[in-house]
């Protein structure tokens, strides 16, 4: 066997190897994508715990040490471009319209009385209403938009003035709930 016949197959035993190699690659990454988006993939209901959903009462300013119990929640599959809709009922121990009112409110956000809201915060809460099929539990669009509901909006992305993704806490004073909503579209 001359030099040249060698090379040609130490050459093709490499090519052999790795062409191994990269198709145990394209198995692994498909079947990882395949899973991913069908079978690991679903919708979770009713299966929050309060350490789950503190984040909630943290953001707005309420803390979390208020939970008293998760009533529901529901968490959508994620498209491959991050659409989903999360959403949380979480009974509180305590809420006072007058933290809510207060300007002051420990250094973070404001919230809004539900029926005056300012016109991008309008656009959000109409975007969140259109999934009430998905989650039956979750107040209507117009019961939001009474003066029972307070609203914190923690995120409004928007496409021009339109909201295509939103994550805004709604809290109803008097029955001490608050309501969590993330929605991408």
């Amino acid at each position: 066997m001359n030099f040249k016949q060698k090379l040609f197959k130490i050459s093709r035993q490499l090519l052999t190897i790795w062409g191994g190699i990269s198709l145990l690659g394209v198995i692994i990454i498909g079947g990882y994508l395949f899973y991913s988006m069908t079978l690991g993939n679903t919708n979770i209901e009713d299966n929050a715990t309060t350490s789950d959903v503190r984040f909630v009462l943290n953001w707005c300013g309420l803390g979390d040490q208020r939970i008293d119990k998760v009533l529901k929640s529901y968490t959508s599959a994620r498209s491959f471009t991050g659409d989903h809709l999360d959403a949380y009922a979480i009974k509180i121990t305590n809420v006072t319209i007058d933290e809510l009112t207060s300007k002051s409110n420990n250094g973070v956000g404001l919230w809004y009385r539900a029926d005056s809201l300012p016109t991008i915060l309008d656009e959000a809460v109409t975007f969140i209403g259109g999934w009430q099929h998905e989650t039956p539990w979750f107040p209507t669009e117009d019961s939001l938009r009474t003066k029972d509901f307070y609203v914190y909006p923690w995120s409004i992305y928007c496409h021009g003035v339109t909201p295509t993704a939103t994550e805004l806490i709604f809290v109803k004073p008097k029955e001490k709930m608050v309501y969590y909503v993330s929605a991408k579209m």
